[in-house]
């Protein structure tokens, strides 16, 4: 099969079409029956009421369905295949806690409901507050915030409260040129000034720049450790001491928690507050924007100001048992930050966490976390057993990594003419979605890899295979690369190294490449002249 006919599979280079092309005047999939029941008028205001009805497509059930498959199957899934998107934790959710989601007493628990009438839903809560204070060593959490980047904002609202609460006017928070792009996104929300701390040689923080920069006016660092080249920095201890040493606070960026679960805490390693991506270290599945969850835990010192309500465990004294309460009330949270949003979380976030967490216990989330950088460090070696690998895509940063690995692609680009990008691109065409890519910055031509536990060896072995694949392909001809990917629905336009469509020589060669293609150690195909 060349690439221009796999380019032509069903479903992949259809031209697409809307839902309001589809079906004609009349035709419908459900019609509701009348009404039964006295119609109220007035309860839209006028000025909200449409002066004519809105235009929907008509069209039938079959064609409802078959719209939607069709553009659910455009689109790369996590279902779909091998999903190494670094520093995202791209791991399979596992569908009992779609099950355990779905029941009737969690699945249609409305957000007004009465505390008195939600006990189990507040009791799960509370329990899962527990177990994430037990994972990051930090006795008090708030579940509200609705995704990591919002439960960054929420750690540093809680800073700046704690300095107020203090009469401290402190201005700037610091951030090192490896954290995540939400994080300077974040400080500069919350009112301070980014400044940016160095990396050492070995990954870690530059701790002489960090000493230079840690002054009164600091309110924080956020760090995430391991950082974002999968470097767990050796420093940390002494990183807290300077931070602490100058009355500021120190965050922890839980977007790399996967790595260490069980195995270390953030709170003991002096932290004060801690965000959790449920998405990622708890397999939340990722929302496309929502809904999400990215809880909070924070020591002691920063409790007061913990956004409200607040979950209370209430023993009754009369041997019925505990119930629960949301605590909301100012004059009992007095020097709190308020409400970070409607209700209290998105709550599903919080069953299929908890029932992750349950399923699994303590040793069960340890060996997750042991498998998660097993499976790094098999892949970077596995990818290092080739010499051409080692050449033209090295580690950025020491021998061995924790949950992720970054290489720079600048030897590949110099030497073999093809960017990062054209290499992430490239491998959709062997079913793989590409790894992150130019991120962290201060890596040349950075690919960000993060395997995660739930990988097989299988499917390391055949990712690897397909890097070693497209690079040895790219010596011959980089125009192949270049004009990637060929089986994607958005494909770039087809130019070889002369301006030709592929149909040249050079492009004749292009390999066609079934998705999966280079697992258990089959090679793709190569069309013949």
């Amino acid at each position: 099969m060349t690439v221009s006919e796999f380019a032509r599979i069903p479903m992949q280079d259809d031209e697409a079409t809307t839902i309001f092309e589809k079906g004609a005047p009349g035709r419908r999939a459900f019609v509701a029956p009348p009404l039964d029941v006295p119609q109220v008028d007035g309860l839209i205001p006028d000025k909200f009421a449409r002066a004519a009805a809105p235009r929907l497509p008509e069209a039938s059930e079959p064609e409802i369905v078959r719209h939607y498959v069709r553009l659910s199957r455009r689109n790369f899934d996590l279902d779909s295949g091998f999903y190494p998107l670094g520093s995202c934790t791209m791991k399979h959710n596992p569908r009992l806690h779609e099950r355990v989601t779905a029941l009737p007493g969690h699945a249609k628990l409305h957000p007004f409901q009465d505390p008195a009438r939600s006990q189990g839903a507040l009791e799960l809560m509370y329990n899962l507050e527990r177990a994430l204070g037990e994972v990051s060593g930090l006795p008090h959490v708030s579940l509200q915030p609705s995704a990591g980047s919002h439960g960054e904002l929420a750690g540093v609202l809680l800073t700046r409260a704690y300095h107020e609460d203090r009469g401290q006017h402190r201005t700037t928070v610091l951030t090192p040129d490896t954290s995540h792009g939400t994080n300077p996104a974040t400080v500069t929300m919350a009112g301070y000034k980014v400044v940016k701390v160095g990396t050492n040689a070995d990954g870690g923080v530059d701790v002489e720049d960090l000493k230079a920069k840690a002054d009164e006016n600091v309110a924080c660092l956020m760090l995430t450790n391991p950082n974002t080249l999968g470097v767990f920095d050796p420093n940390i201890e002494e990183i807290a001491s300077i931070v602490h040493g100058v009355g500021a606070t120190l965050y922890y960026d839980g977007a790399n928690l996967n790595a260490i679960m069980g195995i270390s805490r953030p709170g003991d390693m002096g932290f004060d507050i801690v965000h959790f991506n449920l998405h990622k270290s708890f397999t939340q599945p990722h929302g496309g924007g929502g809904p999400g969850s990215g809880p909070i835990a924070v020591s002691d010192r920063i409790e007061p100001y913990l956004p409200v309500p607040v979950i209370e465990r209430v023993e009754s004294g009369n041997g019925a048992g505990p119930h629960f309460d949301l605590i909301e009330d100012d004059a009992r949270r007095p020097k709190s930050i308020g409400k970070l949003r409607g209700f209290q979380g998105n709550y599903g976030c919080f069953v299929r966490s908890y029932a992750y967490i349950r399923s699994l216990g303590a040793e069960g989330l340890k060996d997750a976390s042991e498998t998660a950088v097993l499976n790094a460090n098999y892949l970077l070696a596995k990818l290092h057993q080739d010499p051409e690998v080692a050449q033209y895509l090295p580690l950025a940063f020491g021998k061995l990594c924790m949950h992720e690995f970054v290489l720079s692609g600048a030897p590949m680009k110099k030497e073999l003419q093809i960017k990062t990008l054209d290499l992430a691109k490239r491998l959709l065409d062997y079913g793989y979605h590409p790894p992150t890519v130019y991120f962290p910055l201060l890596v040349d031509e950075a690919l960000l890899i993060e395997p995660t536990e739930t990988e097989t060896r299988e499917t390391l072995d055949g990712f690897a295979e397909a890097i070693v694949a497209i690079l040895k392909e790219a010596k011959d001809d980089p125009s192949i690369a270049q004009a990637a990917p060929y089986s994607t629905p958005v494909r770039p336009a087809r130019r070889g190294r002369r301006g030709e469509e592929p149909g040249h020589p050079s492009a004749a060669r292009l390999t066609a490449v079934r998705p999966g293609a280079c697992r258990s150690g089959r090679r793709p195909t190569t069309a013949r002249r």
